[in-house]
């Protein structure tokens, strides 16, 4: 059983968090950085998403270079996962694959295309407000 925190990105710069379980979180598996996702086949009807990232379950980024649902050492400059101040630096880091796998806890994506219903319920109650 598959639980992963979705984080929604949407043009306003604001994001929205969700979690999600199976059966709704096995449409994830298999997908990789930059893909596109349906709203419809996650509970967000009429919406499109774009993956853009994410983190395993202990914190390390997923990578769009590093192949598969795997777990690397990679030897990297300034870059995601990797915060170098010297000029010129590389250094050894691990990070996560580019495919959400089992070990995935969290899945960031982008909103491409809006629905007609809110993303979160107290976003709904802030637009009734104004």
């Amino acid at each position: 059983m598959a639980e992963f925190k979705l984080v929604m990105s949407t043009k306003d710069g604001k994001s929205h968090q969700k979690e999600i379980k199976s059966p709704e979180s096995d449409y994830f598996f298999g997908k990789k950085i930059g893909d596109q996702i349906s709203g419809d086949s996650i509970g967000f009807p009429g919406y499109e998403f774009e993956l853009r990232g994410g983190s395993d379950s202990s914190g390390f980024p997923m990578r769009f270079d590093v192949v598969g649902p795997v777990r690397k050492k990679i030897l990297a400059a300034r870059s995601i996962g990797v915060k170098i101040k010297a000029r010129g630096l590389r250094v050894r880091k691990s990070v996560a694959g580019n495919t959400v796998g089992q070990n995935i806890a969290q899945i960031n994506l982008k909103v491409l295309k809006e629905g007609k219903e809110p993303l979160t319920p107290a976003q709904a109650s802030e637009e009734v407000a104004a």
